[in-house]
């Protein structure tokens, strides 16, 4: 019998919801299966273990959690917390720290649910997202705080090596559905290094996926290509901060 250790990190509202009701989906599905086990740790790491200990994490926290198989998280986020502390000392701190750098979202309408969208039933994609460089590289830094000449500086880093293994990864994401389309979201035309960086590295690796067809397109106009024509993207591949990587 197959066996998965699973660490169950449920988060803070409706993580604990429905991380609850993901893990009877799971379990249902290993008794169907038969030859499937799941053995289930759960960990409170939430919001309200750091208003009550001034810590998501516990020390040797990530060294615990790379004996799992994997690691099943709801969500974080409070309103008693700042956010920028709840996802950094949280989500972030465990994407980081193992080097989680593709954030895969598949989105498409399932079988009787009715979406106000024109043209919903054409939804199935899978956006890529950067998740551990560009804007979630968590560098910059605040001076002269509380003075009224402060300043707060957040720089995006790219590099070479981030770039195209992200871009690698939606290429061959993209190589194995059926309509071998991945389209490229980009702000390069106002972000002049990082994202046109980002840009050329998406053409070079493109060569060496010659059966995927492939289509560039603005953040600023992307949106608008969702809800309108769904049905031309397929793979999406994007940095953190356009709005398709919600």
């Amino acid at each position: 019998m197959r066996s998965h250790r699973i660490a169950v990190i449920p988060g803070d509202g409706i993580g604990q919801e429905v991380i609850e009701a993901g893990k009877k989906v799971l379990s249902a599905l290993a008794e169907k299966s038969g030859d499937l086990r799941f053995e289930f740790v759960d960990f409170d790491w939430s919001s309200q273990r750091y208003l009550e200990k001034g810590e998501y994490i516990p020390a040797g926290g990530l060294d615990e959690l790379s004996r799992f198989d994997a690691i099943y998280f709801g969500a974080v986020g409070s309103q008693d917390v700042p956010d920028h502390i709840s996802l950094w000392e949280l989500r972030l701190a465990i994407c980081q720290g193992f080097d989680q750098y593709a954030n895969v979202r598949p989105a498409r309408v399932l079988p009787g649910v009715n979406s106000r969208l024109k043209g919903a039933e054409g939804i199935d994609w899978i956006i890529v997202r950067e998740n551990s460089e560009g804007e979630y590289s968590g560098n910059g830094g605040r001076v002269h705080q509380g003075f009224p000449d402060e300043v707060g500086t957040e720089v995006s880093v790219f590099t070479r090596k981030g770039v195209e293994r992200i871009h690698r990864f939606a290429f061959q994401l993209a190589q194995s559905r059926p309509r071998k389309q991945l389209t490229l979201v980009t702000k390069s035309n106002a972000q002049r290094y990082g994202m046109v960086l980002w840009d050329e590295v998406f053409f070079e690796v493109a060569k060496d996926y010659p059966d995927v067809s492939i289509d560039r397109e603005l953040v600023d106009a992307v949106t608008t290509r969702m809800v309108l024509k769904p049905e031309t993207m397929d793979v999406i591949v994007a940095t953190n901060l356009p709005p398709v990587s919600g």
